[in-house]
Protein backbone atom coordinates (compact mmCIF):
# COMPACT_ATOMS: atom_id res chain seq x y z
CA UNK A 1 0.00 0.00 0.00
CA UNK A 2 1.16 3.37 -0.86
CA UNK A 3 0.85 6.01 2.05
CA UNK A 4 0.80 9.36 2.96
CA UNK A 5 4.37 10.22 5.03
CA UNK A 6 3.08 13.84 5.60
CA UNK A 7 2.18 14.00 9.53
CA UNK A 8 -1.49 15.79 10.52
CA UNK A 9 -3.78 16.88 7.64
CA UNK A 10 -4.34 14.62 4.51
CA UNK A 11 -3.42 15.61 1.12
CA UNK A 12 -4.29 13.91 -1.89
CA UNK A 13 -1.68 13.39 -4.24
CA UNK A 14 -0.97 16.03 -7.13
CA UNK A 15 -3.22 14.25 -9.85
CA UNK A 16 -6.24 13.49 -7.46
CA UNK A 17 -6.25 17.28 -6.55
CA UNK A 18 -5.62 18.60 -10.29
CA UNK A 19 -8.54 16.72 -11.24
CA UNK A 20 -10.65 17.54 -8.06
CA UNK A 21 -9.84 21.13 -9.34
CA UNK A 22 -10.90 20.64 -12.42
CA UNK A 23 -14.17 19.29 -11.88
CA UNK A 24 -14.71 21.82 -9.24
CA UNK A 25 -14.83 24.60 -11.67
CA UNK A 26 -18.21 23.69 -13.18
CA UNK A 27 -19.82 21.26 -10.54
CA UNK A 28 -21.65 22.96 -8.55
CA UNK A 29 -22.03 22.48 -4.98
CA UNK A 30 -23.24 20.04 -2.39
CA UNK A 31 -20.95 17.01 -2.95
CA UNK A 32 -21.10 14.40 0.00
CA UNK A 33 -18.71 15.82 2.86
CA UNK A 34 -16.13 12.54 2.65
CA UNK A 35 -15.61 13.53 -1.09
CA UNK A 36 -15.03 16.95 -0.26
CA UNK A 37 -12.68 16.97 2.35
CA UNK A 38 -10.69 14.32 1.35
CA UNK A 39 -10.53 15.57 -3.01
CA UNK A 40 -9.71 11.86 -3.71
CA UNK A 41 -10.21 11.34 -7.57
CA UNK A 42 -10.72 7.16 -7.58
CA UNK A 43 -8.97 5.46 -10.85
CA UNK A 44 -10.33 1.84 -10.10
CA UNK A 45 -11.45 -0.74 -6.94
CA UNK A 46 -11.42 -4.43 -6.52
CA UNK A 47 -13.10 -6.08 -3.63
CA UNK A 48 -12.89 -3.87 -0.02
CA UNK A 49 -10.37 -0.84 -1.95
CA UNK A 50 -10.12 1.96 -3.98
CA UNK A 51 -6.75 2.96 -5.66
CA UNK A 52 -6.85 6.55 -6.18
CA UNK A 53 -5.25 8.33 -9.32
CA UNK A 54 -1.96 8.49 -7.99
CA UNK A 55 -2.02 4.95 -7.32
CA UNK A 56 -2.79 5.29 -3.39
CA UNK A 57 -4.61 2.03 -1.80
CA UNK A 58 -7.51 2.73 1.06
CA UNK A 59 -9.67 0.18 2.77
CA UNK A 60 -12.79 1.36 2.43
CA UNK A 61 -15.32 1.34 5.27
CA UNK A 62 -18.07 3.25 3.85
CA UNK A 63 -19.39 1.84 0.39
CA UNK A 64 -20.51 4.89 -0.97
CA UNK A 65 -22.46 5.02 2.36
CA UNK A 66 -23.55 0.79 1.86
CA UNK A 67 -24.06 0.97 -1.79
CA UNK A 68 -21.10 -0.92 -3.07
CA UNK A 69 -22.33 -4.28 -1.18
CA UNK A 70 -20.35 -6.54 -3.57
CA UNK A 71 -17.36 -3.62 -3.41
CA UNK A 72 -15.68 -2.86 -6.49
CA UNK A 73 -15.33 -5.23 -9.80
CA UNK A 74 -16.57 -8.06 -8.98
CA UNK A 75 -16.19 -9.99 -12.03
CA UNK A 76 -19.41 -11.89 -12.58
CA UNK A 77 -21.34 -8.42 -12.17
CA UNK A 78 -18.78 -6.96 -14.43
CA UNK A 79 -19.67 -10.17 -16.96
CA UNK A 80 -23.73 -9.91 -16.38
CA UNK A 81 -23.39 -5.93 -16.83
CA UNK A 82 -21.49 -6.03 -19.94
CA UNK A 83 -23.50 -8.35 -21.32
CA UNK A 84 -26.37 -6.28 -20.93
CA UNK A 85 -24.95 -3.25 -21.92
CA UNK A 86 -24.59 -4.76 -25.48
CA UNK A 87 -27.94 -5.72 -26.04
CA UNK A 88 -30.42 -3.34 -24.56
CA UNK A 89 -30.35 -0.82 -21.56
CA UNK A 90 -33.51 0.98 -21.42
CA UNK A 91 -37.59 0.65 -21.70
CA UNK A 92 -40.12 -0.45 -19.55
CA UNK A 93 -40.48 -3.86 -21.59
CA UNK A 94 -40.34 -7.47 -19.39
CA UNK A 95 -37.11 -7.99 -20.02
CA UNK A 96 -35.12 -11.65 -18.95
CA UNK A 97 -33.22 -9.98 -16.12
CA UNK A 98 -36.39 -8.47 -14.75
CA UNK A 99 -38.31 -11.73 -14.97
CA UNK A 100 -35.68 -13.05 -13.14
CA UNK A 101 -35.05 -10.50 -10.22
CA UNK A 102 -38.31 -10.00 -9.05
CA UNK A 103 -38.98 -14.14 -8.55
CA UNK A 104 -35.25 -14.02 -6.79
CA UNK A 105 -36.56 -10.95 -4.35
CA UNK A 106 -39.79 -13.00 -3.14
CA UNK A 107 -37.88 -16.01 -2.16
CA UNK A 108 -36.23 -13.48 0.15
CA UNK A 109 -38.53 -11.01 1.24
CA UNK A 110 -40.14 -11.30 4.65
CA UNK A 111 -43.74 -13.49 4.27
CA UNK A 112 -46.50 -11.87 1.99
CA UNK A 113 -44.77 -8.77 0.65
CA UNK A 114 -44.62 -10.57 -2.94
CA UNK A 115 -44.92 -7.34 -5.36
CA UNK A 116 -42.46 -5.04 -6.63
CA UNK A 117 -41.90 -1.78 -8.13
CA UNK A 118 -38.80 -0.18 -9.38
CA UNK A 119 -37.43 3.37 -9.54
CA UNK A 120 -34.23 5.33 -9.97
CA UNK A 121 -33.54 6.85 -6.23
CA UNK A 122 -34.04 6.18 -3.10
CA UNK A 123 -36.55 9.05 -2.61
CA UNK A 124 -38.59 8.33 -5.47
CA UNK A 125 -38.89 5.41 -4.14
CA UNK A 126 -40.11 6.69 -0.44
CA UNK A 127 -42.60 8.93 -2.33
CA UNK A 128 -44.10 6.34 -4.22
CA UNK A 129 -44.21 4.17 -0.99
CA UNK A 130 -46.60 7.18 0.18
CA UNK A 131 -48.60 7.24 -2.57
CA UNK A 132 -49.02 4.03 -1.98
CA UNK A 133 -49.93 4.09 1.13
CA UNK A 134 -52.01 6.91 0.57
CA UNK A 135 -54.22 4.66 -2.09
CA UNK A 136 -54.28 1.92 0.25
CA UNK A 137 -55.48 3.95 3.48
CA UNK A 138 -57.80 6.74 1.40
CA UNK A 139 -55.72 8.48 4.20
CA UNK A 140 -53.19 11.32 4.01
CA UNK A 141 -50.86 12.27 6.97
CA UNK A 142 -46.98 10.30 7.83
CA UNK A 143 -45.54 10.22 10.31
CA UNK A 144 -41.58 9.59 10.81
CA UNK A 145 -38.87 9.73 13.49
CA UNK A 146 -36.41 12.14 15.22
CA UNK A 147 -32.88 12.13 13.33
CA UNK A 148 -34.34 10.00 10.39
CA UNK A 149 -33.16 10.59 6.70
CA UNK A 150 -35.62 9.56 3.44
CA UNK A 151 -34.21 11.38 0.94
CA UNK A 152 -34.35 15.37 -0.28
CA UNK A 153 -37.43 15.30 -2.34
CA UNK A 154 -40.54 17.79 -1.09
CA UNK A 155 -42.75 15.30 -0.79
CA UNK A 156 -40.66 14.06 2.48
CA UNK A 157 -38.24 16.54 3.66
CA UNK A 158 -40.94 16.53 6.37
CA UNK A 159 -40.25 13.61 7.92
CA UNK A 160 -36.36 14.15 7.91
CA UNK A 161 -35.49 14.72 11.58
CA UNK A 162 -32.52 16.68 11.18
CA UNK A 163 -31.57 20.02 9.26
CA UNK A 164 -31.74 18.60 5.96
CA UNK A 165 -34.77 20.72 5.92
CA UNK A 166 -34.04 24.73 7.37
CA UNK A 167 -34.74 27.31 5.32
CA UNK A 168 -36.47 24.95 2.70
CA UNK A 169 -40.23 25.73 3.87
CA UNK A 170 -42.67 25.69 3.93
CA UNK A 171 -42.94 21.45 4.02
CA UNK A 172 -46.02 19.59 2.80
CA UNK A 173 -48.42 19.69 5.50
CA UNK A 174 -49.48 16.35 7.30
CA UNK A 175 -46.23 15.23 8.03
CA UNK A 176 -45.05 14.94 11.27
CA UNK A 177 -42.18 13.81 13.89
CA UNK A 178 -42.14 11.75 16.78
CA UNK A 179 -39.14 10.39 18.90
CA UNK A 180 -36.96 7.84 17.84
CA UNK A 181 -35.82 5.03 20.96
CA UNK A 182 -32.54 5.80 20.39
CA UNK A 183 -31.51 4.36 24.07
CA UNK A 184 -28.10 5.95 24.70
CA UNK A 185 -29.49 9.57 24.29
CA UNK A 186 -33.02 9.00 24.67
CA UNK A 187 -34.83 11.94 23.71
CA UNK A 188 -37.71 11.45 26.76
CA UNK A 189 -34.69 11.14 29.48
CA UNK A 190 -36.55 7.83 29.94
CA UNK A 191 -33.74 5.02 32.00
CA UNK A 192 -32.78 1.64 30.01
CA UNK A 193 -34.05 0.04 26.71
CA UNK A 194 -37.46 -0.88 28.08
CA UNK A 195 -38.50 2.45 29.24
CA UNK A 196 -37.03 4.61 26.18
CA UNK A 197 -39.05 2.45 23.88
CA UNK A 198 -42.34 2.26 25.84
CA UNK A 199 -41.89 6.10 26.40
CA UNK A 200 -41.40 6.96 22.47
CA UNK A 201 -44.57 4.69 21.66
CA UNK A 202 -46.65 6.30 24.29
CA UNK A 203 -45.30 9.50 22.40
CA UNK A 204 -46.75 8.60 19.02
CA UNK A 205 -49.87 7.59 21.09
CA UNK A 206 -50.65 11.25 22.34
CA UNK A 207 -48.86 12.64 18.97
CA UNK A 208 -51.63 10.70 16.71
CA UNK A 209 -54.52 12.08 19.13
CA UNK A 210 -53.76 15.59 19.50
CA UNK A 211 -51.40 16.41 16.84
CA UNK A 212 -52.96 14.69 13.36
CA UNK A 213 -56.34 14.81 11.67
CA UNK A 214 -56.80 11.30 12.57
CA UNK A 215 -56.22 10.27 9.09
CA UNK A 216 -52.84 8.97 9.36
CA UNK A 217 -51.89 6.90 6.37
CA UNK A 218 -48.14 5.29 7.02
CA UNK A 219 -45.77 5.63 9.69
CA UNK A 220 -42.04 5.34 8.19
CA UNK A 221 -38.93 4.23 9.92
CA UNK A 222 -35.78 2.89 9.55
CA UNK A 223 -35.37 -0.03 11.29
CA UNK A 224 -31.43 1.35 12.41
CA UNK A 225 -31.23 5.38 11.53
CA UNK A 226 -28.43 5.38 9.17
CA UNK A 227 -27.52 9.08 8.75
CA UNK A 228 -28.22 9.59 12.22
CA UNK A 229 -25.28 7.34 13.52
CA UNK A 230 -26.42 3.82 12.72
CA UNK A 231 -28.46 3.70 15.72
CA UNK A 232 -30.40 0.73 17.08
CA UNK A 233 -34.26 1.52 18.78
CA UNK A 234 -34.27 0.42 21.65
CA UNK A 235 -35.35 -3.44 22.34
CA UNK A 236 -39.13 -3.82 21.48
CA UNK A 237 -39.62 -0.40 19.63
CA UNK A 238 -40.39 -2.17 16.16
CA UNK A 239 -42.71 -5.04 17.53
CA UNK A 240 -44.56 -2.27 19.07
CA UNK A 241 -44.62 -0.08 16.33
CA UNK A 242 -46.10 -2.76 14.32
CA UNK A 243 -49.08 -3.46 16.95
CA UNK A 244 -49.80 0.62 16.98
CA UNK A 245 -49.44 0.88 13.34
CA UNK A 246 -52.60 -2.05 13.23
CA UNK A 247 -54.52 0.06 16.24
CA UNK A 248 -54.30 3.20 13.88
CA UNK A 249 -55.24 1.58 10.83
CA UNK A 250 -52.50 2.87 8.72
CA UNK A 251 -49.08 1.41 7.03
CA UNK A 252 -46.32 0.56 8.59
CA UNK A 253 -43.47 1.37 6.02
CA UNK A 254 -39.52 -0.04 6.75
CA UNK A 255 -37.30 2.20 5.05
CA UNK A 256 -34.61 -0.54 3.74
CA UNK A 257 -32.49 1.38 1.82
CA UNK A 258 -29.35 1.07 3.93
CA UNK A 259 -30.59 -1.89 6.34
CA UNK A 260 -31.71 -4.41 3.09
CA UNK A 261 -29.60 -6.79 1.84
CA UNK A 262 -27.37 -8.01 4.16
CA UNK A 263 -26.26 -4.85 5.76
CA UNK A 264 -27.86 -6.07 9.20
CA UNK A 265 -26.21 -9.67 9.39
CA UNK A 266 -29.79 -10.32 8.00
CA UNK A 267 -31.39 -10.30 4.60
CA UNK A 268 -33.67 -7.17 6.18
CA UNK A 269 -33.11 -4.86 9.13
CA UNK A 270 -37.06 -5.91 10.96
CA UNK A 271 -35.93 -9.38 10.53
CA UNK A 272 -33.82 -8.57 13.71
CA UNK A 273 -37.64 -8.05 15.78
CA UNK A 274 -39.43 -10.44 13.34
CA UNK A 275 -41.13 -7.37 12.22
CA UNK A 276 -43.38 -7.64 8.82
CA UNK A 277 -44.37 -4.31 7.60
CA UNK A 278 -46.80 -3.58 5.02
CA UNK A 279 -44.58 -1.82 2.64
CA UNK A 280 -40.55 -1.79 2.47
CA UNK A 281 -38.38 1.01 0.51
CA UNK A 282 -35.42 -0.98 -0.68
CA UNK A 283 -32.79 0.44 -2.71
CA UNK A 284 -28.81 1.34 -1.99
CA UNK A 285 -26.86 -2.37 -1.91
CA UNK A 286 -29.69 -4.14 -4.06
CA UNK A 287 -28.16 -2.99 -7.20
CA UNK A 288 -24.13 -3.10 -6.55
CA UNK A 289 -23.97 0.14 -7.45
CA UNK A 290 -25.88 1.25 -10.06
CA UNK A 291 -28.69 3.91 -9.35
CA UNK A 292 -31.95 2.03 -8.39
CA UNK A 293 -34.56 1.52 -5.65
CA UNK A 294 -37.65 -0.03 -5.14
CA UNK A 295 -40.99 -0.83 -3.36
CA UNK A 296 -42.15 -3.98 -1.91
CA UNK A 297 -45.25 -4.97 -0.42
CA UNK A 298 -48.36 -7.23 -0.56
CA UNK A 299 -50.43 -8.37 -3.25
CA UNK A 300 -53.15 -7.48 -1.92
CA UNK A 301 -51.84 -3.91 -1.02
CA UNK A 302 -50.29 -3.45 -4.17
CA UNK A 303 -53.65 -3.69 -6.40
CA UNK A 304 -54.79 -0.13 -4.48
CA UNK A 305 -55.75 2.56 -7.05
CA UNK A 306 -54.86 5.24 -8.03
CA UNK A 307 -51.50 3.55 -7.55
CA UNK A 308 -52.22 0.00 -9.46
CA UNK A 309 -53.60 2.41 -12.50
CA UNK A 310 -51.64 2.18 -15.38
CA UNK A 311 -48.65 4.10 -15.15
CA UNK A 312 -49.84 5.22 -11.64
CA UNK A 313 -46.63 3.94 -9.89
CA UNK A 314 -44.19 3.57 -12.56
CA UNK A 315 -41.03 5.15 -13.71
CA UNK A 316 -39.16 6.09 -16.91
CA UNK A 317 -35.74 4.75 -15.54
CA UNK A 318 -37.16 2.22 -12.91
CA UNK A 319 -36.98 -1.57 -13.68
CA UNK A 320 -35.10 -0.94 -17.17
CA UNK A 321 -33.01 -4.22 -18.44
CA UNK A 322 -29.85 -2.53 -17.18
CA UNK A 323 -30.97 -1.95 -13.70
CA UNK A 324 -32.48 -5.19 -13.59
CA UNK A 325 -29.36 -7.06 -14.81
CA UNK A 326 -27.83 -5.34 -12.14
CA UNK A 327 -30.28 -6.03 -9.72
CA UNK A 328 -30.22 -9.76 -10.58
CA UNK A 329 -26.45 -10.27 -10.40
CA UNK A 330 -26.13 -8.66 -7.45
CA UNK A 331 -28.95 -10.49 -5.50
CA UNK A 332 -27.72 -13.46 -7.34
CA UNK A 333 -23.84 -12.89 -5.70
CA UNK A 334 -25.15 -11.91 -2.67
CA UNK A 335 -27.33 -15.46 -2.16
CA UNK A 336 -24.16 -17.52 -3.96
CA UNK A 337 -21.62 -16.05 -1.87
CA UNK A 338 -23.28 -16.20 1.35
CA UNK A 339 -22.58 -12.33 2.30
CA UNK A 340 -25.30 -12.00 4.46
CA UNK A 341 -23.63 -14.68 6.93
CA UNK A 342 -20.49 -12.73 5.74
CA UNK A 343 -22.04 -9.60 7.12
CA UNK A 344 -22.99 -10.99 10.57
CA UNK A 345 -19.70 -13.10 11.24
CA UNK A 346 -17.18 -10.34 10.27
CA UNK A 347 -19.52 -7.67 11.43
CA UNK A 348 -19.93 -9.66 14.95
CA UNK A 349 -15.31 -9.50 15.01
CA UNK A 350 -15.52 -6.10 14.03
CA UNK A 351 -17.67 -4.83 16.73
CA UNK A 352 -16.26 -6.82 19.31
CA UNK A 353 -12.81 -5.08 18.31
CA UNK A 354 -14.15 -1.63 18.10
CA UNK A 355 -15.70 -1.76 21.64
CA UNK A 356 -12.38 -2.70 22.66
CA UNK A 357 -11.38 1.05 22.13
CA UNK A 358 -13.50 1.84 25.39
CA UNK A 359 -10.55 0.30 27.60
CA UNK A 360 -7.83 2.75 26.06
CA UNK A 361 -9.77 5.72 24.84
CA UNK A 362 -12.24 8.18 27.33
CA UNK A 363 -13.52 9.54 23.95
CA UNK A 364 -15.00 6.02 22.60
CA UNK A 365 -18.85 6.32 24.51
CA UNK A 366 -21.36 3.73 22.82
CA UNK A 367 -20.02 0.80 20.14
CA UNK A 368 -22.90 -0.81 19.04
CA UNK A 369 -24.37 -2.12 15.38
CA UNK A 370 -25.60 -5.26 13.48
CA UNK A 371 -23.83 -6.87 10.72
CA UNK A 372 -21.86 -4.08 9.00
CA UNK A 373 -23.61 -1.49 9.98
CA UNK A 374 -21.35 0.02 12.98
CA UNK A 375 -21.74 3.11 14.84
CA UNK A 376 -19.40 4.47 17.42
CA UNK A 377 -20.21 7.67 19.25
CA UNK A 378 -17.29 10.06 19.96
CA UNK A 379 -17.72 12.25 23.13
CA UNK A 380 -16.21 14.67 25.09
CA UNK A 381 -17.20 13.12 28.07
CA UNK A 382 -18.86 9.67 28.96
CA UNK A 383 -20.64 10.65 31.54
CA UNK A 384 -22.60 13.75 29.62
CA UNK A 385 -22.57 11.74 26.59
CA UNK A 386 -21.79 15.56 24.79
CA UNK A 387 -20.67 14.77 21.39
CA UNK A 388 -16.54 15.15 20.52
CA UNK A 389 -16.21 18.59 18.95
CA UNK A 390 -16.41 18.29 15.36
CA UNK A 391 -12.64 19.64 14.51
CA UNK A 392 -11.59 17.15 16.26
CA UNK A 393 -13.35 14.35 14.61
CA UNK A 394 -12.42 15.86 10.95
CA UNK A 395 -8.67 15.58 12.20
CA UNK A 396 -9.48 12.36 12.77
CA UNK A 397 -10.89 11.73 9.24
CA UNK A 398 -7.50 13.07 7.82
CA UNK A 399 -5.22 10.86 10.02
CA UNK A 400 -7.77 7.62 8.74
CA UNK A 401 -7.27 8.64 5.30
CA UNK A 402 -3.21 9.59 5.22
CA UNK A 403 -3.01 5.91 6.71
CA UNK A 404 -4.84 4.30 4.18
CA UNK A 405 -8.58 4.04 5.86
CA UNK A 406 -11.46 5.80 3.94
CA UNK A 407 -14.43 6.13 7.13
CA UNK A 408 -17.17 8.05 7.77
CA UNK A 409 -15.38 9.84 10.97
CA UNK A 410 -15.68 13.35 10.06
CA UNK A 411 -18.82 13.76 12.48
CA UNK A 412 -19.13 12.29 16.19
CA UNK A 413 -21.46 9.86 15.40
CA UNK A 414 -19.06 7.53 12.94
CA UNK A 415 -20.72 5.17 10.88
CA UNK A 416 -18.68 2.07 9.43
CA UNK A 417 -20.48 0.57 6.65
CA UNK A 418 -17.43 -1.79 4.56
CA UNK A 419 -18.53 -3.40 1.54
CA UNK A 420 -20.40 -7.14 2.08
CA UNK A 421 -17.55 -8.94 0.61
CA UNK A 422 -14.99 -8.01 2.99
CA UNK A 423 -12.72 -10.06 5.15
CA UNK A 424 -12.08 -11.02 8.41
CA UNK A 425 -8.47 -9.88 8.11
CA UNK A 426 -9.43 -6.56 6.25
CA UNK A 427 -11.72 -5.39 8.89
CA UNK A 428 -9.44 -6.27 11.73
CA UNK A 429 -6.46 -4.50 9.42
CA UNK A 430 -9.36 -1.68 9.07
CA UNK A 431 -9.98 -1.50 13.01
CA UNK A 432 -6.22 -1.24 13.56
CA UNK A 433 -5.66 1.95 11.47
CA UNK A 434 -8.37 3.02 12.93
CA UNK A 435 -7.13 2.62 16.33
CA UNK A 436 -3.63 4.29 15.19
CA UNK A 437 -5.18 7.49 13.78
CA UNK A 438 -7.52 7.49 16.93
CA UNK A 439 -4.27 7.51 19.15
CA UNK A 440 -2.50 9.81 16.97
CA UNK A 441 -5.77 12.32 16.95
CA UNK A 442 -5.68 11.79 20.83
CA UNK A 443 -2.17 12.60 21.43
CA UNK A 444 -2.77 15.96 20.03
CA UNK A 445 -5.51 17.25 21.23
CA UNK A 446 -4.92 15.73 24.50
CA UNK A 447 -7.57 13.02 24.21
Amino acid sequence: MKSVSDAGIFRAGPKSRALFLKEQEHLAPGLQSFALFSQIAVKSGRGAWLRDEDDREYLDFLAGIGVASLGYSHPEYVRVLSEQLSRVTVGSFTSARRASWVNRLVSVTPKGLDRVMLYSSGAEAVEAAVRLAKSRTKKFEVIGFWGAFHGKTGGILGVLGESFKHELGPLMPGLYLSPYPDAYRCPLKAQGEHDCAAHCLEFLRDLVRRSTTGAVCAVIVEPIQGTAGNVIPAAGFLRGLRELTRELGCMLISDEMITGFGRTGAMWGCDHEGVVPDIMTIGKGMAGGFPVAGVVSTTEISASKPWADPSGSSSSYGGNPFASAACDATLSIIMKENLVENSRRVGEALLKRLAALQDRFPWVGRVQGRGLMIGVDLVSDRKTRRPLPGAITRDLFDEALRRGLISMCYNPNIRINPPLVITLEEAMRGADIFEEALAAVAERHGG
